[in-house]
């Protein structure tokens, strides 16, 4: 088996490497330091497992892990993740990713994880490989080459009755997403959630053409109708996604080759704005009211932006962005704001002490809570307290 270990620090790569090393003596093990150079690495050699970081300089460990995974199918992806960077390690997970290793991490976990992978790997070396593996990379040739008819490049001599054969009655999906650039996990996230629909209702693929805009082909089997389906992937989408999005499903399709003009008239609509039942804005607004909500029924936890993001499962700066917009305040003062309007809730109790409010509040450190309580209302708990006792 070969391990390549992408991480931008040093001391990372090299720790696991020979921890990996010293145990495991028939595992080849690589590093790379960046995302580039690890998809040159996934270029040269047969890589079957990744350990990858998440936060790297350049390209990340998420943008790597969406271009490498469609035309290195058969890698296992172990995401390597500090605990502040945990919502994106959900959304590995949710993208494929077959596990993560929370930083920092002891020697127990790394060969426990590769215990794991190299069993595994060994049940699915002895499994007869390659009619499937030709299959898989037909199937990747086949969305490439309609990738670049649809966007009008040159396709050289490929014969697109190939496609057209297994697609004789179809409809055609469209999903643009309104999202942020800056943001790259939305269309990782619908083409994940996407493919998965198709392969159980029937076949077909979905391609990225262009950022945030997708567009793939489904012939449904059996008795499933266009409108269940798409009233099923929206639901999914709508559970999955935090920006607003357009999904586009077509009649059924008997002309293969209209597939260009269709998506142009997409497009067209798009740009006009006109409401039509195929375009349905499925923007997430209440997420904001969940966090919200997850805040104030956990005054005691620890309430970092870090953990409250990925319980609504937003990466921390989109989601302080988008708390923002939703409440004017940003979220460290608004977090503030709610632990001091309940500590003013149970100063009216006599029976619990300073001390336990604070605790009660999220202040473990009294002292502290006074400084903050002080802050805020211009006066110590005990005075507040004293003043509110004597109306």
């Amino acid at each position: 088996m070969h391990i390549l270990i992408v991480d931008d620090e040093r001391t990372i790569r090299e720790g696991l490497k020979r921890t990996i090393g010293s145990v495991f003596q028939d595992v080849n093990v690589s590093t790379a330091a960046s995302a580039d150079d690890a998809l040159q690495l996934l270029l040269r050699e047969h890589i079957h497992v990744v350990f990858l970081d998440i936060m790297m300089p350049g390209m990340n460990g998420l943008e790597l892990l969406a271009e490498a995974r469609h035309t290195h199918k058969g890698i296992k992806w172990i995401v390597v993740s500090a605990y502040s960077e945990f919502a994106y390690a959900q959304e590995a997970l949710r993208l494929g990713a077959k596990d993560y290793i929370l930083k920092p991490f002891g020697r127990d976990q790394v060969v426990q994880s590769v215990t794991t992978l190299l069993e595994e790997w060994r049940l699915e070396k002895a499994k007869p490989t390659g009619r499937g593996l030709l299959e898989q990379n037909l199937n990747y040739l086949r969305e490439a080459v309609f990738r670049r008819w649809v966007q009008g490049l040159d396709i050289g001599n490929f014969d697109l009755r190939s496609i057209r054969e297994e697609h004789e009655l179809f409809h055609l999906l469209a999903i643009k997403l309104n999202s942020n650039p800056e943001l790259t996990l939305g269309n990782f996230i619908v083409e994940n959630v996407t493919a998965e629909l198709i392969e159980r209702h029937g076949k077909g693929f979905l391609v990225n053409l262009d950022g945030d805009f997708l567009v793939g082909v489904i012939t449904l089997a059996g008795d499933m109708r266009g409108e269940e389906f798409k009233q099923e992937a929206v639901k999914q989408l709508d559970r999955c996604l935090q920006v607003p999005y357009q999904f586009y499903m077509s009649e059924l399709l008997l002309d293969f080759y209209s597939i260009p003009e269709e998506i142009r008239k997409f497009h067209k609509t798009d740009k006009e704005a006109e409401a039509d039942e195929d375009h349905v804005p499925a923007g997430k607004s209440d997420v904001i009211d969940i966090a919200i909500q997850y805040m104030k029924s956990n005054f005691q936890e620890n309430l970092s932006l870090e953990i409250v993001s990925s319980v609504v499962y937003l990466n921390p700066v989109y989601f302080s962005k988008l708390f923002k917009q939703k409440t004017g305040t940003g979220y460290k003062e608004y977090v503030t704001k709610l632990r001091m309007e309940r500590s003013e809730e149970l100063l009216s109790d006599p029976e619990l002490s300073i001390t336990r409010i604070a605790e009660l509040v999220g202040y473990p450190d009294v002292r502290h809570f006074t400084q903050v309580f002080r802050k805020h209302y211009d006066c110590t708990p005990s005075h507040f307290r004293a003043e509110k006792s004597n109306i």
